[in-house]
């Protein structure tokens, strides 16, 4: 039964994957009869979910090696003096203003909030991750071109004066844009680190965007865009 799980797909009856009624169906027709219920007890088991999917990607970056040593190494052993920073962009970040106020949580039930919303306009979010401390500076704008990228690179080498930055950052043209490159020229304490390409993994403010997506955006209510704006900075002021 196992083996058949694993090594196999439902082809023949036009599914995608295995569901444990299917599977009785194709043991019972090679002679082997059991019960969905036993499938699914026998699957428990052994851990085995063959209704869940999830996501893969492959780096082809040809410099993968060099790039993942160059940042790791940051984080691990970030040069003396010198602060280490994670920066990255979460955009379209939805002023979402629900139709009903929400059911409150009591046992046994969820909070719930109502289906139907309105939307108020999108933001985006540029935050930078200092890797010793966790502390965040951020701020949203309208747009994410690399005119918006480079006013807040240039925020953030002011909240850290005469200090040497290394910024590790994805490979998001804007971060490589002729005008960027320029600023970083006449501004030598401030140094980029590309990840490698499919790695936003690598960057650790991709974790703080989890983090404030969970607890202060996805259950919010925002009747206009400014709403959305105070509760990021409040999160990330708290």
């Amino acid at each position: 039964m196992l083996q058949l799980t694993l090594s196999e797909l439902p082809i023949q009856f036009g599914a995608t994957h295995w569901s444990s009624r299917l599977l009785a169906t194709a043991l019972a027709g090679e002679g082997t009869p059991i019960s969905h219920t036993t499938v699914g007890r026998i699957w428990h088991r052994f851990g085995v979910q063959p209704w869940r999917v999830g996501t893969f990607t492959f780096s082809t970056d040809p410099e993968l090696e060099a790039k993942v040593r160059d940042v790791v190494g940051l984080y691990l052993h970030p040069p003396e003096k010198a602060v280490v920073l994670c920066v990255d962009e979460k955009p379209h970040l939805q002023a979402l203003e629900r139709t009903a106020p929400p059911l409150p949580v009591h046992p046994g039930h969820p909070e719930a909030a109502s289906f139907d919303y309105v939307r108020h306009g999108t933001t985006t979010l540029f935050a930078a991750l200092e890797v010793a401390t966790g502390k965040v500076t951020g701020t949203c704008t309208e747009r994410h071109r690399h005119q918006e990228f480079l006013a807040f690179l240039h925020q953030v080498a002011a909240a850290y004066p005469r200090r040497q930055l290394h910024v590790v950052v994805d490979n998001l043209s804007t971060h490589k844009h002729p005008a960027v490159r320029a600023w970083l020229q006449r501004h030598p304490r401030v140094r980029l680190h590309f990840t490698l390409t499919s790695g936003s993994w690598l960057n650790l403010v991709e974790a703080f965007f989890s983090i404030i997506t969970r607890q202060a955006l996805r259950r919010g209510n925002f009747p206009t865009i400014a709403d959305l704006i105070a509760a990021i900075e409040r999160f990330i002021t708290a």
